[in-house]
């Protein structure tokens, strides 16, 4: 989970203001400011794989794939956070408070990178987070320690289906959007080799 930079607690119009002009991200929570962390050489790979293979497979699809810069707001609360990649289908609806369009309300598929410092964060706190939102059809979780890819669905009655795809050999399938991720291609780069997948 990421730091507070400061125990002072700012507005919405203070936090969106100092981070037009940060040099990194901090997401923000019910006033409060957190400094991402930095990531590693695994985890940078991961996501420009990610960013590749989404967006080949959205082609011609009216989603596009969109990267670790978007913001995301969830609807209803002083929460903004930064996905590793997300899905957009049809138009964004940007955050009216958010003049520089850099924040979104209705990602359709939200996607990030675990590591060790952020992993408890992002099977809980943050997926109960995203959960809220309405648009949201797929939280997907990727591994960077072994090739391992865990898909979370939303069914219509709003209960969550769970599904693993472990192993270099495997195919995560994104099913709101109707696309395929070989873990061959998400962890191109990466050499797991003398590891067992979980």
């Amino acid at each position: 989970m990421a730091l507070p930079v400061e125990t002072r607690r700012y507005t919405i119009a203070e936090y969106l203001e100092l981070e037009a002009k940060s040099q990194t991200k901090n997401e923000f929570h019910n006033g409060e400011i957190l400094a991402m962390a930095g990531g590693t050489f695994e985890q940078s790979i991961i996501k420009s794989n990610l960013m590749r293979v989404l967006g080949n497979r959205l082609e011609g699809k009216g989603c596009r794939a969109l990267d670790s810069d978007m913001r995301v707001r969830i609807a209803g609360r002083s929460t903004y956070v930064y996905p590793d990649a997300t899905v957009l289908c049809g138009p964004p609806q940007f955050d009216a408070d958010d003049h520089n369009r850099t924040t979104i309300l209705n990602p359709k598929v939200v996607i990030e990178v675990l590591s060790d410092s952020t992993e408890a964060y992002d099977r809980g706190e943050k997926f109960s987070l995203y959960r809220e939102i309405e648009s949201l059809q797929e939280y997907v979780l990727v591994a960077q320690r072994s090739p391992r890819i865990e898909v979370f669905h939303r069914h219509p009655d709003g209960s969550w289906l769970f599904t693993h795809f472990s192993g270099i050999e495997a195919i995560a399938k994104i099913r709101c959007v109707g696309i395929e991720l070989p873990l061959r291609e998400v962890y191109a780069g990466l050499d797991f080799a003398g590891e067992q997948a979980g």
